[in-house]
Protein backbone atom coordinates (compact mmCIF):
# COMPACT_ATOMS: atom_id res chain seq x y z
CA UNK A 1 0.00 0.00 0.00
CA UNK A 2 1.70 3.47 -0.75
CA UNK A 3 0.20 6.63 0.39
CA UNK A 4 -1.07 9.66 -2.22
CA UNK A 5 -2.03 13.02 -1.71
CA UNK A 6 -4.69 14.54 -3.58
CA UNK A 7 -5.78 18.04 -2.79
CA UNK A 8 -4.45 17.56 0.68
CA UNK A 9 -6.05 14.55 2.06
CA UNK A 10 -4.18 11.53 2.25
CA UNK A 11 -5.18 8.12 0.40
CA UNK A 12 -3.65 5.07 -0.14
CA UNK A 13 -3.69 3.11 -3.39
CA UNK A 14 -2.42 -0.38 -3.83
CA UNK A 15 0.55 -0.46 -5.73
CA UNK A 16 0.77 -3.26 -7.92
CA UNK A 17 3.50 -5.56 -8.29
CA UNK A 18 5.27 -5.19 -12.25
CA UNK A 19 4.40 -8.38 -14.52
CA UNK A 20 7.63 -10.48 -14.66
CA UNK A 21 9.25 -10.36 -17.98
CA UNK A 22 9.26 -14.16 -18.87
CA UNK A 23 6.07 -13.72 -20.51
CA UNK A 24 7.08 -11.52 -23.29
CA UNK A 25 9.96 -13.55 -23.78
CA UNK A 26 7.53 -16.65 -23.81
CA UNK A 27 5.27 -14.80 -26.56
CA UNK A 28 8.44 -14.35 -28.66
CA UNK A 29 9.76 -17.95 -28.11
CA UNK A 30 5.94 -19.05 -29.08
CA UNK A 31 6.28 -16.91 -32.04
CA UNK A 32 9.63 -18.14 -33.33
CA UNK A 33 8.44 -21.85 -33.30
CA UNK A 34 5.33 -20.75 -35.28
CA UNK A 35 7.31 -19.75 -37.99
CA UNK A 36 9.62 -22.75 -38.07
CA UNK A 37 7.00 -24.79 -38.56
CA UNK A 38 5.55 -22.64 -40.83
CA UNK A 39 8.89 -22.87 -42.94
CA UNK A 40 8.98 -26.12 -42.76
CA UNK A 41 5.66 -26.87 -43.87
CA UNK A 42 5.92 -24.61 -46.91
CA UNK A 43 9.02 -27.06 -47.75
CA UNK A 44 6.64 -29.65 -48.46
CA UNK A 45 4.46 -27.93 -50.88
CA UNK A 46 7.87 -26.94 -53.15
CA UNK A 47 9.16 -30.34 -52.39
CA UNK A 48 7.60 -31.75 -55.40
CA UNK A 49 9.14 -28.74 -57.51
CA UNK A 50 12.73 -29.02 -56.14
CA UNK A 51 12.57 -32.57 -56.67
CA UNK A 52 11.65 -32.19 -60.52
CA UNK A 53 13.68 -29.50 -60.81
CA UNK A 54 16.93 -31.38 -59.74
CA UNK A 55 16.37 -34.68 -61.55
CA UNK A 56 15.52 -33.44 -64.49
CA UNK A 57 17.63 -30.07 -65.07
CA UNK A 58 20.38 -30.33 -62.38
CA UNK A 59 21.44 -34.08 -62.88
CA UNK A 60 21.18 -33.87 -66.91
CA UNK A 61 23.39 -30.91 -66.37
CA UNK A 62 25.97 -32.19 -64.49
CA UNK A 63 26.56 -34.98 -66.37
CA UNK A 64 26.51 -33.41 -70.03
CA UNK A 65 29.46 -31.05 -68.18
CA UNK A 66 31.33 -34.76 -66.91
CA UNK A 67 30.80 -36.65 -70.15
CA UNK A 68 32.12 -33.99 -72.18
CA UNK A 69 35.34 -33.88 -70.60
CA UNK A 70 35.73 -37.76 -72.13
CA UNK A 71 35.97 -39.47 -75.91
CA UNK A 72 34.61 -42.44 -76.81
CA UNK A 73 36.90 -44.61 -79.30
CA UNK A 74 36.39 -47.59 -81.13
CA UNK A 75 39.81 -48.96 -80.17
CA UNK A 76 40.56 -47.82 -76.46
CA UNK A 77 36.87 -47.26 -75.06
CA UNK A 78 36.31 -44.36 -73.35
CA UNK A 79 39.05 -42.29 -72.55
CA UNK A 80 39.33 -38.69 -70.62
CA UNK A 81 40.26 -35.82 -73.08
CA UNK A 82 40.45 -33.26 -71.12
CA UNK A 83 38.71 -29.69 -73.23
CA UNK A 84 39.62 -31.36 -76.55
CA UNK A 85 36.17 -31.84 -77.04
CA UNK A 86 35.58 -27.99 -75.96
CA UNK A 87 38.59 -26.99 -78.22
CA UNK A 88 37.18 -28.43 -81.10
CA UNK A 89 33.80 -27.29 -80.65
CA UNK A 90 35.03 -24.24 -80.29
CA UNK A 91 37.06 -23.71 -83.80
CA UNK A 92 34.13 -25.65 -85.43
CA UNK A 93 33.20 -23.54 -88.61
CA UNK A 94 29.88 -25.76 -88.45
CA UNK A 95 28.99 -24.64 -85.02
CA UNK A 96 29.52 -20.66 -85.22
CA UNK A 97 27.72 -20.60 -88.49
CA UNK A 98 24.65 -21.89 -86.99
CA UNK A 99 25.10 -19.65 -83.98
CA UNK A 100 24.95 -16.75 -86.32
CA UNK A 101 21.97 -17.88 -88.14
CA UNK A 102 20.07 -18.12 -84.81
CA UNK A 103 21.16 -14.58 -83.65
CA UNK A 104 20.07 -13.33 -86.86
CA UNK A 105 16.66 -14.99 -86.25
CA UNK A 106 16.37 -13.81 -82.53
CA UNK A 107 17.22 -10.68 -83.95
CA UNK A 108 14.19 -10.56 -86.27
CA UNK A 109 11.49 -12.53 -84.56
CA UNK A 110 11.93 -10.99 -80.95
CA UNK A 111 11.33 -7.54 -81.87
CA UNK A 112 9.07 -8.47 -84.31
CA UNK A 113 6.79 -10.02 -82.28
CA UNK A 114 7.28 -7.67 -78.65
CA UNK A 115 6.07 -4.86 -81.11
CA UNK A 116 3.14 -6.62 -82.41
CA UNK A 117 2.07 -8.22 -78.76
CA UNK A 118 2.60 -4.82 -77.17
CA UNK A 119 0.09 -3.41 -79.58
CA UNK A 120 -2.95 -5.80 -79.16
CA UNK A 121 -1.92 -5.76 -75.30
CA UNK A 122 -2.82 -1.96 -75.45
CA UNK A 123 -5.57 -2.24 -77.68
CA UNK A 124 -7.33 -4.80 -75.12
CA UNK A 125 -6.17 -3.38 -72.09
CA UNK A 126 -7.73 0.37 -73.50
CA UNK A 127 -10.99 -1.57 -74.17
CA UNK A 128 -10.30 -0.13 -77.77
CA UNK A 129 -11.48 -3.29 -79.60
CA UNK A 130 -14.93 -5.06 -78.44
CA UNK A 131 -15.13 -9.03 -77.25
CA UNK A 132 -11.60 -8.73 -75.54
CA UNK A 133 -12.29 -11.82 -74.26
CA UNK A 134 -12.91 -14.06 -76.77
CA UNK A 135 -9.79 -12.10 -79.19
CA UNK A 136 -7.48 -12.79 -76.38
CA UNK A 137 -8.54 -16.48 -76.39
CA UNK A 138 -8.44 -16.72 -80.04
CA UNK A 139 -4.76 -15.09 -80.06
CA UNK A 140 -3.54 -17.42 -77.31
CA UNK A 141 -4.58 -20.40 -79.30
CA UNK A 142 -1.48 -20.80 -81.40
CA UNK A 143 0.48 -21.27 -78.79
CA UNK A 144 -1.80 -24.83 -77.36
CA UNK A 145 -0.87 -25.77 -80.67
CA UNK A 146 2.27 -27.91 -79.78
CA UNK A 147 5.39 -26.66 -82.14
CA UNK A 148 5.37 -29.87 -84.32
CA UNK A 149 2.34 -29.57 -85.26
CA UNK A 150 2.16 -26.02 -86.04
CA UNK A 151 5.59 -26.98 -87.80
CA UNK A 152 3.81 -29.44 -89.93
CA UNK A 153 1.09 -27.28 -90.52
CA UNK A 154 2.65 -24.02 -92.08
CA UNK A 155 4.76 -26.67 -93.91
CA UNK A 156 1.65 -28.10 -96.10
CA UNK A 157 0.29 -24.78 -96.38
CA UNK A 158 3.57 -23.24 -97.79
CA UNK A 159 5.06 -26.13 -99.76
CA UNK A 160 5.70 -25.71 -103.55
CA UNK A 161 3.72 -27.91 -105.25
CA UNK A 162 0.35 -28.84 -103.15
CA UNK A 163 0.38 -25.90 -100.28
CA UNK A 164 -2.60 -23.21 -100.27
CA UNK A 165 -0.04 -19.97 -100.80
CA UNK A 166 1.61 -21.47 -103.94
CA UNK A 167 -1.68 -22.27 -105.14
CA UNK A 168 -3.15 -18.16 -104.62
CA UNK A 169 -0.14 -17.08 -106.24
CA UNK A 170 -0.40 -18.53 -108.82
CA UNK A 171 -4.14 -17.88 -109.17
CA UNK A 172 -3.53 -14.36 -108.95
CA UNK A 173 -0.93 -14.68 -111.76
CA UNK A 174 2.29 -14.05 -109.65
CA UNK A 175 5.70 -16.09 -109.55
CA UNK A 176 5.94 -18.96 -107.14
CA UNK A 177 7.63 -17.78 -104.14
CA UNK A 178 9.60 -21.23 -103.21
CA UNK A 179 8.85 -20.22 -99.98
CA UNK A 180 11.56 -23.19 -98.83
CA UNK A 181 14.60 -21.72 -101.05
CA UNK A 182 17.57 -20.16 -99.46
CA UNK A 183 16.04 -16.14 -99.62
CA UNK A 184 12.85 -17.05 -97.54
CA UNK A 185 13.19 -20.18 -95.28
CA UNK A 186 14.69 -18.03 -92.22
CA UNK A 187 11.58 -15.76 -93.21
CA UNK A 188 9.20 -18.54 -92.83
CA UNK A 189 10.72 -20.15 -89.75
CA UNK A 190 10.55 -16.53 -88.36
CA UNK A 191 6.58 -16.32 -89.16
CA UNK A 192 6.26 -19.81 -87.88
CA UNK A 193 7.79 -18.83 -84.23
CA UNK A 194 5.90 -15.92 -84.20
CA UNK A 195 2.37 -17.32 -85.11
CA UNK A 196 3.52 -19.34 -82.04
CA UNK A 197 4.46 -16.95 -79.23
CA UNK A 198 2.76 -13.91 -79.99
CA UNK A 199 -0.65 -14.96 -78.09
CA UNK A 200 1.09 -15.64 -74.87
CA UNK A 201 3.59 -12.89 -75.24
CA UNK A 202 -0.20 -11.06 -75.55
CA UNK A 203 -1.38 -12.15 -72.48
CA UNK A 204 1.74 -11.45 -70.52
CA UNK A 205 2.05 -8.04 -71.06
CA UNK A 206 -2.06 -7.57 -71.07
CA UNK A 207 -2.02 -8.84 -67.44
CA UNK A 208 0.74 -5.89 -66.55
CA UNK A 209 -1.11 -3.31 -67.98
CA UNK A 210 -3.60 -4.29 -66.10
CA UNK A 211 -1.73 -3.72 -63.12
CA UNK A 212 -0.56 0.06 -64.04
CA UNK A 213 -2.61 2.11 -61.10
CA UNK A 214 -6.00 4.05 -62.95
CA UNK A 215 -4.84 7.26 -60.99
CA UNK A 216 -1.66 7.35 -63.09
CA UNK A 217 -3.67 6.99 -66.33
CA UNK A 218 -6.63 9.35 -65.08
CA UNK A 219 -4.08 12.18 -64.01
CA UNK A 220 -2.70 11.76 -67.11
CA UNK A 221 -6.26 12.15 -68.66
CA UNK A 222 -7.06 15.19 -66.90
CA UNK A 223 -3.87 16.90 -67.84
CA UNK A 224 -5.16 16.23 -71.55
CA UNK A 225 -2.48 13.37 -72.76
CA UNK A 226 -3.41 12.20 -75.96
CA UNK A 227 -4.00 7.97 -76.33
CA UNK A 228 -1.21 7.16 -78.15
CA UNK A 229 0.66 9.11 -75.34
CA UNK A 230 -0.72 7.43 -72.05
CA UNK A 231 0.49 3.94 -74.03
CA UNK A 232 4.03 5.03 -75.09
CA UNK A 233 4.81 7.51 -72.30
CA UNK A 234 2.76 6.16 -69.02
CA UNK A 235 2.03 2.19 -69.58
CA UNK A 236 4.66 0.83 -71.24
CA UNK A 237 7.95 2.65 -69.83
CA UNK A 238 5.92 1.22 -66.26
CA UNK A 239 5.75 -2.16 -67.37
CA UNK A 240 9.49 -2.21 -68.64
CA UNK A 241 10.89 -5.35 -66.56
CA UNK A 242 7.67 -7.06 -67.74
CA UNK A 243 8.93 -6.42 -71.28
CA UNK A 244 12.41 -7.44 -70.50
CA UNK A 245 11.16 -10.75 -69.18
CA UNK A 246 9.68 -11.35 -72.62
CA UNK A 247 12.18 -10.22 -74.44
CA UNK A 248 15.16 -12.61 -72.31
CA UNK A 249 12.36 -15.56 -72.38
CA UNK A 250 12.05 -15.62 -76.31
CA UNK A 251 15.62 -14.49 -76.98
CA UNK A 252 16.70 -17.93 -74.91
CA UNK A 253 14.16 -19.79 -76.89
CA UNK A 254 15.32 -18.41 -80.10
CA UNK A 255 18.71 -19.69 -79.59
CA UNK A 256 17.52 -22.90 -78.69
CA UNK A 257 16.07 -23.22 -82.31
CA UNK A 258 15.66 -26.95 -82.92
CA UNK A 259 11.95 -28.46 -83.83
CA UNK A 260 11.15 -26.15 -86.92
CA UNK A 261 14.09 -26.54 -89.04
CA UNK A 262 14.47 -29.78 -88.13
CA UNK A 263 10.76 -30.87 -89.30
CA UNK A 264 11.33 -29.13 -92.50
CA UNK A 265 14.65 -30.44 -93.70
CA UNK A 266 12.77 -33.39 -95.66
CA UNK A 267 11.05 -30.22 -97.96
CA UNK A 268 13.47 -27.54 -97.48
CA UNK A 269 17.04 -28.63 -98.79
CA UNK A 270 18.42 -25.58 -97.78
CA UNK A 271 18.23 -26.81 -93.94
CA UNK A 272 22.09 -28.45 -93.43
CA UNK A 273 23.27 -30.52 -90.21
CA UNK A 274 24.25 -27.39 -88.96
CA UNK A 275 21.59 -24.66 -89.71
CA UNK A 276 21.20 -24.33 -85.98
CA UNK A 277 23.68 -25.28 -82.51
CA UNK A 278 20.98 -27.34 -81.35
CA UNK A 279 20.46 -28.99 -84.83
CA UNK A 280 24.41 -29.61 -84.84
CA UNK A 281 24.29 -31.05 -81.56
CA UNK A 282 21.49 -33.39 -82.47
CA UNK A 283 22.88 -34.87 -85.60
CA UNK A 284 26.59 -35.07 -83.91
CA UNK A 285 24.70 -37.30 -81.09
CA UNK A 286 22.21 -39.55 -82.98
CA UNK A 287 23.69 -39.30 -86.57
CA UNK A 288 27.33 -39.63 -85.83
CA UNK A 289 26.81 -41.10 -82.43
CA UNK A 290 29.34 -38.57 -81.05
CA UNK A 291 27.94 -38.46 -77.56
CA UNK A 292 30.69 -36.30 -75.60
CA UNK A 293 31.35 -33.63 -78.41
CA UNK A 294 27.58 -33.17 -78.55
CA UNK A 295 27.88 -33.01 -74.59
CA UNK A 296 30.32 -29.93 -75.12
CA UNK A 297 28.31 -28.53 -77.63
CA UNK A 298 25.26 -28.44 -75.41
CA UNK A 299 27.96 -26.77 -72.24
CA UNK A 300 29.16 -24.11 -74.64
CA UNK A 301 25.68 -23.14 -76.07
CA UNK A 302 24.43 -22.91 -72.29
CA UNK A 303 26.94 -20.62 -72.09
CA UNK A 304 26.96 -18.34 -74.75
CA UNK A 305 22.98 -17.94 -73.81
CA UNK A 306 23.90 -16.98 -69.91
CA UNK A 307 26.11 -14.47 -71.62
CA UNK A 308 23.60 -12.81 -73.66
CA UNK A 309 21.31 -12.78 -71.26
CA UNK A 310 23.40 -11.82 -68.08
CA UNK A 311 24.65 -8.87 -71.04
CA UNK A 312 21.15 -7.79 -71.50
CA UNK A 313 20.65 -7.77 -68.31
CA UNK A 314 23.58 -5.86 -66.86
CA UNK A 315 22.87 -3.24 -69.62
CA UNK A 316 19.27 -2.79 -68.47
CA UNK A 317 20.16 -2.39 -64.67
CA UNK A 318 22.94 0.51 -65.92
CA UNK A 319 20.04 1.84 -67.22
CA UNK A 320 17.39 1.79 -64.25
CA UNK A 321 15.50 -1.08 -64.91
CA UNK A 322 14.22 -2.98 -61.77
CA UNK A 323 14.38 -6.54 -62.72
Amino acid sequence: MAQVAVGGVEQQREVRPARPETSGRTTLRRHSAFQRRRDRRGLWFVLPFIVVFVMFLVVPLIYAVYTSFFTTRLIGGTVFSGFANYTEALTSGAFWTGMGRTILFAAIQVPIMIIIAAFFAAMFDLGVSRFGGFFRTVFFLPFAVPAVVATSMWGSMLQTQVGVFPKIFADLGLPNPNFFGPGHLLGVIVLIAIWEWTGLTIIILYTALRSVPREVVESAVVDGAKLSRIVTRIKLPIIRPAIILVVIINVIGALQLFTEPYLLAPIAPNVSSNYTPTLYMYNEAFSAQFYNFAAAIAVVLALVIIIISGVFLFSQRRKGAVI
